[in-house]
């Protein structure tokens, strides 16, 4: 298509449009049971946070665990904490710091931490468009070679395009030149005006002859891409503003495009009929009819309209009357140009756009229509239906599989061209999404636990509850984000995101759930029970760091909700120096530690204490084998093991 501007002239105009949570807290430990005890995680963390131990990691748990139990003012006090130590968070954190602002009232600062969020992603602007770009590549890919594609031997060295069927007809649109006497053209572009073609679908797949449509509909001006009822007695199509002999105009003196109407009676077309929500001051193009008739979609710049043409939907109600316009919405529309809608019978819609991601000018893209008259994903037809220029009025039989679409590509006889195809391979992605529901530490198998779908607005999908293999599924579609929200009673709430692949087949997502109520007994290793990876010594060193403070306060906690408690201190070394210099190392080590916590209060008659050197190793890493600091920190590492409770 070469001419690319909408709205500079009537036949401009033509076409432009062508180029146109869920649960509550929980309760604290149940004292009455003889051989455990429980520690709540949540409850831990918060006591150390309020003493003022800054940790990124926690402040995040604490923040989230509020969130999804609606308690959203006190997560905002934790999301505040957050981001005083660290404003760069994901992007969630901040949707999600916004909403719990909102929930204090104080919505002017809720506005800027929105603001914050889209600036946010505007600045990994680069970034974010490469992401899309790969992914909509490899869709576009993934959706390649399903097609076989030919000439129609109907196109001329001028416009052919948006053909339609009709019995065992194509009707088309050209502005080839009828060698009439008085020919008619365009003085813009010295091109004739366009009127409508038809030639006969032979049984062999070939295309007959094209003749002129009947004379009552082509007009002095443009007339295209219609469509027709099955019954052949109703056909809907495009044209100039000009009825009975008069020509309407916008305020710019410009003819714009209107949907007209005919009926078949005895034999010929007549009854030719403007469509009620026409205006002579935006144009509306190019019909299609759904599966059952009761719905047309159109192309038009009306009001309402979210880019420079968009998709629409009218009801046909059963006395032939039309209901009002409704905009598809963003789903399917966006800032750019959507146009050629085409309903198959197998309830898709087709249609051409420059809006979104694809090979160049406007590709075909198709998206399911559900039951509820909603729209699937959007997902581009690949090549070799869509290439470097504009790929457009695509339609399609459902039974053989067989149709047409137009391009301006190279290789063609005029501005535009009408391609057969045979599709080889339908473009169907199916996915499902399943895992199962495990306990962090056991693995063992979780049921009765809901788990909730979410997309990537963090609205709810869907959820389930997990029955006694403790699994979970979900339809979901392809080339999409969601969240797999995990919510159990006794544990942690856990939230991880996942993107579904271009093709079918399913993701596999094993979500684990960390207990907040945790059982302990003689023999429970603490470091263990809350998280404590390692309480860190520098090399040679003995003092208790700032980073090991914060870890040795929740041993503290525990110890003081638990008062009868008595632990038994161990302390670890490396490899690195003699097995003396170590094993008195770690003596050290456990005597500092034990000292700390008898600072903070605790009775030394709780605490005894040992070193072991660079016994126990947990790692490769013993004398004369390379390893890394981090390796070798592994190794430098203290154990609080419970040795009576009451």
């Amino acid at each position: 298509m070469k001419i690319k501007h909408l709205f500079s002239a009537v036949f401009l105009v033509l076409m432009t449009l062508k180029g146109n949570t869920q649960t509550s807290s929980q309760e604290k430990a149940d004292k009455e049971y003889n051989k455990y005890a429980y520690v709540d995680a949540i409850d831990i963390y918060e006591r150390v946070a309020n003493k003022g131990y800054k940790n990124e990691d926690v402040f995040q748990r604490l923040a989230n665990s509020y969130y999804f139990n609606g308690e959203l003012p006190q997560a905002a006090k934790w999301y505040d904490a957050l981001f005083l130590m660290n404003k760069e968070q994901d992007t969630e954190y901040y949707y999600r710091y916004a909403q719990s602002l909102k929930a204090m009232g104080d919505y002017a600062k809720a506005d800027k931490i929105l603001e914050a969020f889209n600036r946010k992603i505007a600045t990994d602007k680069r970034g974010i468009l490469f992401e899309n770009n790969k992914n909509y590549l490899e869709q576009i890919k993934s959706n390649s070679g399903r097609f076989e594609i030919t000439d129609t031997g109907i196109n001329s060295t001028q416009t052919d395009y948006g053909s339609a069927y009709y019995n065992n007809k194509l009707v088309f649109t050209s502005a080839r030149d009828t060698g009439g006497v008085a020919k008619k053209t365009f003085k813009w572009t010295n091109k004739s005006f366009t009127n409508l073609y038809w030639a006969e679908l032979k049984a062999d797949g070939t295309v007959g002859k094209p003749e002129r449509f009947e004379k009552k509909i082509n007009s002095k001006f443009n007339e295209s891409t219609p469509v027709f009822t099955r019954d052949g007695k109703t056909m809907y199509f495009t044209r100039n503003n000009f009825l009975d002999g008069k020509r309407g105009k916008d305020d710019k003196k410009i003819t714009l495009l209107k949907l007209y109407k005919a009926n078949f009676v005895n034999g010929k077309w007549s009854n030719i009929s403007e469509l009620p929500f026409n205006s002579d001051q935006y144009s509306t193009a190019h019909p299609a009819l759904s599966k059952d008739e009761k719905k047309l979609y159109f192309a038009s710049d009306m009001p309402g309209t979210l880019g420079q043409s968009d998709l629409f939907s009218v009801t046909i109600s059963s006395n032939g009357s039309f209901g009002i316009p409704e905009n598809l919405g963003a789903t399917i529309n966006t800032e750019g140009r959507e146009t050629f809608p085409f309903i198959s019978d197998g309830n898709e819609l087709y249609f051409a756009s420059d809006g979104r991601p694809g090979l160049g000018g406007l590709d075909v893209f198709v998206s399911k229509i559900d039951a509820e008259g909603t729209f699937g994903a959007v997902q581009n037809v690949g090549a070799p239906v869509n290439g470097k220029q504009d790929d457009f009025a695509f339609i399609i039989d459902s039974k053989t599989r067989n149709g047409f679409f137009s391009s301006n590509r190279e290789g063609g006889l005029g501005n535009d061209d009408i391609y057969m195809f045979t599709e080889t391979r339908k473009l169907l992605c199916e996915q499902v999404l399943k895992g199962t529901v495990v306990d962090f530490e056991t693995k063992k198998i979780l049921e009765n636990a809901k788990v909730i779908l979410l997309d990537g607005q963090f609205k709810t999908i869907a959820e389930v509850v997990t029955g006694l293999d403790g699994s979970y599924k979900f339809n979901v579609e392809c080339n999409k984000s969601y969240h797999v929200r995990g919510v159990k009673q006794e544990y942690e709430t856990r939230e991880i995101p996942v993107r579904i692949e271009g093709k079918s087949g399913e993701t596999n997502l094993e979500l684990q759930l960390e207990k907040r109520i945790k059982p302990i007994e003689i023999g429970t290793d603490l470091a263990k029970t809350l998280n404590i990876p390692i309480i860190y010594f520098d090399l040679d060193k003995s003092f208790i760091r700032k980073d090991s403070a914060f870890e040795l306060e929740k041993i503290l906690v525990v110890m003081t909700q638990f008062p009868k408690m008595k632990i038994d201190v161990r302390s670890y070394t490396d490899s690195r120096q003699t097995a003396k210099y170590n094993l008195a190392l770690s003596q050290r080590r456990a005597k500092s530690t034990i000292h700390w916590l008898i600072k903070k209060g605790i009775a030394p008659s709780r605490l005894t204490g040992k070193g072991y050197g660079e016994n126990h190793l947990v790692n490769k890493c013993s004398d004369g084998v390379p390893c890394s600091e981090a390796e070798h920190q592994l190794n430098r590492r203290s154990e609080f093991i419970i040795v009576s409770i009451q």
